[in-house]
């Protein structure tokens, strides 16, 4: 095995662990890919429709007594709890998922997930129990990030892993492809329980989504069940290189690639997060635009992520993940003042324009991004690896960014600080692809421990 310092970074490839396991054939791999999109979407949805009540309905039923722009800031604070329990459970599942089985930890993490989601459909509100609404509300949705902390990461394993050389950013695009799966099943199912109930939406009508979660989850079972383990994990479960501490491992050797990958999903979720959760709030309580007008918005933004997110994956295979990338990562740069002048018009073909193109110009992050963490780490601290960097990103991006955009609209009395901080997160996960470009470029031309 090739010598490492540590603290530098590795290469994903070494003699130890370069045997391929067995091809995957191409009927497998269409059930591999197909499996990894529906659970991915439906622990999507699961965590989107939170967010969707955060910026919608929980402000008047959770936090009653505060002043709306207050309720809405401890709304999103909640939503931000969900978040900082991601990495705890990245950590937890990737060491079982790298000593034990991808595939369990994928089953578990779907199930476990999907319950916590019910029991907030169930909870009772503030006007009947007061102050232990919120309580039971944040520790659910502590508990679902802390099972959803090992979905994503697991998913881009078990689809790159199974995907052959040079398809994998495209097959890799079937688990990001969750995502606006997810969004436009959220959306769509809150728009139309929304419409059907009317004004009984905010006394009964918000629990329909999160109950539905149990339909979902039992489909997602279901095909999560009927696919084969990854291939590199079965040839290394049978020598001898699975480690018995795959955190510390990736730790000592690869720090500088944990930092990298942090940094672009940190920009990423800091844009996708504002656009589909605190837009929300922002659209209907400083806007005074029609619910319906930001749902749908949402909703037609997630039609065109989910084709652009395979088109990045084809051209990432192409032309490089590295070059598309950080195409996206630019774009983001470059849109994040004109979504806001777009957003702040008040008309409604602007902000579908706002929130289609941001969509579809970060989809050119997101798709290659399986195939991107993956090129990262060696298989025996692989899913380790990859459920700290992307989970950490999403907490400090994702997960506190409708906060901070509520505290910045505060400060600034307006959009631009917003802007601006959207800004500094595409130039974020343009330093992350510099820091690891070097070995996403080793990775390309060997194969990923498989």
């Amino acid at each position: 095995m090739t010598a490492m310092t540590a603290g530098s970074p590795e290469p994903a490839s070494t003699p130890a662990t370069a045997r391929p396991g067995a091809p995957t054939s191409p009927k497998e791999m269409r059930r591999v890919a197909g499996a990894s999109a529906i659970g991915t979407g439906i622990e999507l949805y699961d965590f989107l429709i939170f967010g969707l009540a955060a910026g919608l309905v929980f402000p008047q039923l959770f936090f009653p007594e505060s002043d709306p722009l207050i309720g809405s800031l401890l709304s999103f604070m909640t939503f931000g709890a969900g978040f900082l329990s991601r990495p705890l459970g990245g950590i937890v599942f990737g060491h079982f998922g790298d000593r034990f089985s991808r595939k369990t930890m994928l089953v578990i993490s779907l199930v476990a997930t999907g319950a916590c989601t019910v029991a907030m459909g169930l909870l009772p509100t503030y006007a009947a129990v007061g102050v232990l609404a919120p309580i039971l509300l944040v520790a659910l949705r502590v508990l679902q990030g802390f099972f959803m902390g090992g979905e994503q990461s697991g998913a881009f394993l078990m689809v790159t892993e199974h995907a052959p050389r040079g398809r994998k950013s495209f097959f890799g695009a079937f688990v990001t492809a969750g995502s606006p799966i997810g969004s436009i099943l959220g959306i769509g199912v809150f728009n139309i329980v929304a419409v059907a109930t009317g004004p009984a939406f905010t006394d009964w009508g918000w629990r329909v989504p999160f109950l539905a979660s149990a339909v979902l989850i039992a489909v997602g079972i279901y095909v999560r069940l009927g696919i084969s383990e990854s291939p590199v994990f079965k040839t290394m479960a049978d020598g001898p290189q699975v480690s018995r501490l795959p955190l510390a491992g990736v730790i000592a050797t690869a720090m500088p690639l944990i930092i990298g990958g942090v940094l672009v999903n940190l920009g990423f979720n800091l844009f996708i997060f504002i656009i589909n959760s605190f837009s929300m709030s922002y659209g209907t309580e400083q806007l005074g635009m029609d619910r319906s007008v930001i749902l749908l918005s949402g909703m037609a933004g997630s039609v065109g992520m989910l084709i652009a997110v395979f088109v990045a994956g084809w051209l990432a295979d192409k032309y490089g993940l590295l070059r598309i990338m950080m195409a996206g990562a630019v774009f983001q740069i470059l849109w994040a003042f004109p979504y806001f002048w777009l957003f702040d018009s008040r008309s409604v073909g602007l902000i579908y324009l706002a929130v289609i193109v941001a969509y579809i110009g970060l989809s050119f992050v997101f798709g290659p991004m399986a195939a991107f963490y993956v090129s990262l780490f060696k298989p025996e601290y692989r899913y380790s690896g990859v459920a700290l960097s992307y989970n950490l990103g999403a907490v400090l991006g994702g997960g506190l960014s409708p906060t901070i955009a509520t505290a910045l609209l505060g400060t600034f009395d307006g959009s631009a600080g917003i802007s601006l901080y959207i800004a500094i997160g595409g130039a974020l996960s343009a330093i992350g692809l510099l820091i690891t470009a070097k070995q996403v470029q080793r990775s390309s031309t060997a194969t990923l421990g498989d």
